[in-house]
């Protein structure tokens, strides 16, 4: 016969015979076997028989049912040594006989939300509970108010960390803390202190992160080379550990890690009543390193954004301010970065000496900072190149050649320079991997000027061909990067070329700067308020005389 070791969450431990096929277990005066403790459902589990093994379900209860630390879904079979968790009482099934030895008892593994529920919902009867209850209630939220108030003066999380592991050593009185934070996919010890002559190599058991901090349970081994769960434990006995208390760090969106408390000798042994003072310090501890982590990446974007700001501002410098005016045409130039900094780059000016007018357009591979920093250098090798009287496919080659020079591997730019000669409209282009340009004639014609090389950056050697084209009076000319191209629906259909090239058809008897608030209008009304992932620059020359 199995007899159950109850250890209420109210009152006195007490036993109980299973002595009939089926035993109601609940805080109810009608179950047959009822627990003082409030958290407990009416009829919150049920030991029965079947097929000669004994189990035990969950009937529905608000806090589960648990067998040795898991919560069950489904009827489990129950042994003696077990140990089922229910609510804020814990019952040991044994063999009829066996005494309770607190020297070789079970680990108790509690729900830290249901300890929580229960300090903050319970006091003690004053007309019920006895004296040294009461003081010993009133001391833990001594405590507890005590760290919440040290706490909220900490104004780092290194400095919290250590203040955390202060008052818990004070408290409890272990040989070895630590607190464990999650750390993407990692669990790293953050801060760890030790008594005098205690192992310096703090134990780390992956069972007791998975019931701790995974399942938000809170634990208490009280030895842990009798325990069965520990036997394998290699890392705990080499550590010395007899003894340990554990808790989750919880907050509302989950453990952020655990404090552990630890010694090597049975002297102060851990028991439930000090994993009831650590877990209400622990809840207090999470909220308030989840608070300085807040802070301090707020901060930490803050300076960020100012950074950001301030190098947008730097690379204004870099674009033109102003388009140049041209006898006989009209121009516009627009870039809008995606991440506060841009990748895409453009140039329109009159070459020295010459009737040509320098029409160029390039984008970096990547976005953001590392992008915009790339566009720098690009925008000083075609200060030094391009008014050298070199063509635009020459150009191409000496740009190239010094960016792959002095950038990674895996950094390039897609580039298209067009010289257009004033006097005639004759346009000689190079095109370095980008998107085809779009010249738009005046009676409704369409033509791509392709690309005539790799991107920029890419080879350490490599030649550009020069293309040619013609602007008449009434012709568009659009460069453009992918950001418009590429820009994507809720559907994630891309806006694509020929729409782009719609765009400027339908409205080509406008000016330069109309046909890209025209592209601006179709793209808003295209992307449907999806954000854009790339920067969006365009180039306008309209031909009129």
């Amino acid at each position: 016969m199995v007899t159950l070791d109850i250890r209420p969450f109210d009152g006195a431990p007490f036993e109980a015979p299973v002595d009939t096929d089926s035993l109601v277990i609940g805080r109810s005066a009608e179950a047959d076997v009822s627990i003082s403790d409030r958290s407990l459902s009416r009829r919150h589990a049920r030991l029965f028989v079947e097929e000669g093994a004994l189990k035990i379900e969950d009937l529905g209860s608000r806090h589960g049912t648990f067998v040795n630390g898991s919560q069950i879904s489904e009827p489990v079979v129950v042994l003696a040594g077990d140990v089922i968790t229910l609510a804020g009482s814990t019952i040991t099934l044994r063999e009829l006989g066996e005494q309770a030895d607190s020297s070789t008892a079970q680990s108790v593994f509690r729900s830290a939300e249901t300890i929580l529920d229960q300090t903050r919902s319970r006091a003690p009867d004053s007309t019920e509970a006895g004296h040294d209850e009461l003081k010993r209630w009133a001391e833990r939220l001594r405590i507890v108010n005590e760290v919440h108030e040290a706490m909220a003066h900490s104004a780092d999380a290194d400095e919290l960390l250590d203040l955390i592991l202060d008052r818990v050593f004070l408290h409890l009185s272990p040989q070895h803390g630590a607190i464990f934070l999650k750390e993407g996919e990692e669990i790293v010890c953050a801060r760890h202190r030790i008594q005098p002559g205690a192992c310096e190599d703090f134990p780390e058991s992956r069972n007791l992160v998975s019931e701790v901090i995974d399942k938000g349970q809170a634990a208490v081994v009280t030895d842990a080379r009798t325990d069965p769960r520990f036997v394998e434990a290699k890392s705990m006995h080499a550590a010395g550990v007899r003894t340990l208390v554990a808790a989750p760090l919880m907050t509302p969106d989950g453990a952020l890690g655990m404090i552990v408390l630890c010694s090597a000798t049975l002297d102060h042994q851990f028991v439930e009543e000090d994993l009831e003072l650590l877990v209400p310090l622990a809840s207090a501890a999470a909220l308030r390193i989840r608070n300085v982590k807040l802070a301090e990446e707020a901060a930490e974007r803050k300076r960020y954004e100012r950074e950001v700001a301030i190098a947008r501002r730097i690379q204004e410098v870099l674009l033109p301010s102003e388009m140049p005016v041209l006898t006989g045409y009209a121009v516009y130039g627009s870039n809008t970065p995606s991440l506060g900094v841009s990748g895409d780059y453009f140039q329109v000016f009159s070459r020295a000496e010459s009737e040509e007018c320098v029409v160029l357009l390039a984008d970096v591979s990547g976005k953001g900072i590392a992008a915009s920093l790339i566009t720098a250098y690009l925008d000083a090798l075609c200060c030094c190149t391009l008014d050298t009287g070199l063509g635009p496919g020459p150009s191409f080659q000496e740009i190239s050649r010094r960016l792959h020079l002095r950038t990674p591997l895996d950094r390039f730019a897609t580039a298209f320079l067009g010289f257009l000669d004033l006097a005639t409209g004759s346009l000689r282009f190079a095109s370095a991997g980008h998107d085809p340009a779009i010249l738009q004639r005046r009676d409704g014609r369409v033509e791509w000027l392709e690309r005539t090389g790799v991107p920029l950056g890419l080879f350490p050697d490599m030649g550009y061909d020069t293309g040619e084209a013609r602007l008449e009076p009434g012709d568009t000319l659009m460069l453009y990067s992918d950001g418009l191209t590429e820009a994507a629906n809720p559907a994630d259909e891309e806006f694509g070329r020929e729409r782009l090239a719609r765009v400027c058809l339908e409205h080509r008897e406008r000016g330069p700067e109309s046909i890209a608030a025209a592209i601006d209008a179709a793209l808003e009304n295209f992307v449907e308020g999806r954000p854009y992932h790339d920067d969006r620059t365009v180039v306008i020359v309209q031909r009129h005389t």
